[in-house]
């Protein structure tokens, strides 16, 4: 039962702090090992967070007019990525004598960290977005576009 809070924790960690369809062909799989704790993988999926800003950079070809807004949405990607950490910090701390009620709220209070990072974000992108010629702007929209999903 842990090891599968501990998969599900880096998951959904990966899934509230970044764009998805920006990240949908690089997204961080979960894999657990043995006796990780769950502040271990999330240590991990902090760490991808910079890879996947500058995957991200690379794929909006971010110029040098553009940096100051980009500078800005990456950090609040940081940030986010931060809160989302220490929400599954928190939530980690009790997770052995939690209840089924204390579980449930755990994930609400889990999922508000993760709608007002989205509204953040969205607000740092929109900036972002703004100053992007139309050209650059039709590409990002494909970068943020969910993939379909093989079966």
């Amino acid at each position: 039962m842990r090891i599968y809070s501990q998969a599900r924790a880096a998951a959904v960690l990966a899934m509230f702090t970044l764009p998805i369809g920006a990240f949908a062909q690089s997204a961080p799989s979960a894999k657990t090992h043995g006796g990780s704790s769950e502040s271990a993988l999330l240590k991990g999926e902090s760490k991808n967070v910079d890879a996947h800003i500058a995957a991200l950079y690379t794929q909006l070809q971010i110029t040098a007019a553009e940096q100051a807004q980009w500078a800005a949405f990456a950090q609040v990607m940081r940030d986010n990525a931060a809160q989302m950490s220490a929400a599954f910090a928190q939530r980690g701390q009790t997770f052995e004598t939690m209840t089924a009620v204390q579980d449930l709220q755990s994930y609400a209070q889990i999922a508000q960290v993760q709608s007002a990072n989205m509204q953040k974000l969205a607000a740092a992108f929109q900036t972002l977005y703004a100053s992007f010629p139309a050209a650059q702007q039709k590409l990002a929209d494909k970068v943020f576009r969910p993939k379909p999903v093989r079966q």
